[in-house]
C-alpha cells in the first residue's frame, strides 16, 4: 500500500476563499496557480504540487457547503478501506467519479478526509 499524493480542500464564503487565494497565489507567496478560465466573479483556485497532489479552494454556495476536505490520492483505496474499516473507522463508500475510487470518513477533530485510487481504465 501506498500514499501518492495529498489533496486539500477548502470552501469558504467569497471574500475569505479570494483572499487565501490572493494569500497563495502572484499576490503572495507566488505559488503558481492552475488556470481556471474567465468568469463571472471568483471561480475558485487550484495549486498543483507536483501529478497527485494540490490545494484547491472554492467559495462556499447553496451548492457547496462550507467546509475543508482531506482527500489522500493511494494505489489501492480499497485495501485502505478494508483496513479503517477492520480498526473500527466508519467509512463510507465506495464512490465512483471522475475516474477514482473514493472512500470517505471524519476524523474525531470532524475534519472530511477522503481516500482514494484510480479506477482502471475503462472503468466508470
Amino acid at each position: 500500500m501506498a500514499v501518492f499524493g495529498i489533496r486539500f480542500c477548502t470552501v469558504k464564503p467569497e471574500e475569505d476563499a479570494r483572499g487565501l487565494a490572493d494569500f497563495l497565489g502572484a499576490k503572495g507567496w507566488g505559488i503558481g496557480e492552475r488556470d481556471m478560465g474567465e468568469g463571472d466573479g471568483f471561480q475558485g483556485a487550484v495549486f498543483p504540487a507536483g501529478e497527485a497532489s494540490w490545494t484547491e479552494i472554492w467559495a462556499a454556495s447553496e451548492h457547496m457547503p462550507e467546509g475543508m476536505m482531506l482527500h489522500i490520492v493511494v494505489d489501492d483505496a480499497d485495501a485502505y478501506a478494508q483496513t479503517a474499516k477492520a480498526n473500527g473507522l466508519d467509512v463510507k463508500g465506495p464512490m465512483d467519479m471522475h475516474g477514482e475510487r473514493i472512500y470517505f470518513s471524519e476524523a474525531p477533530d470532524g475534519l472530511q478526509v477522503a481516500v482514494l485510487s484510480k479506477l482502471p481504465e475503462g472503468a466508470a
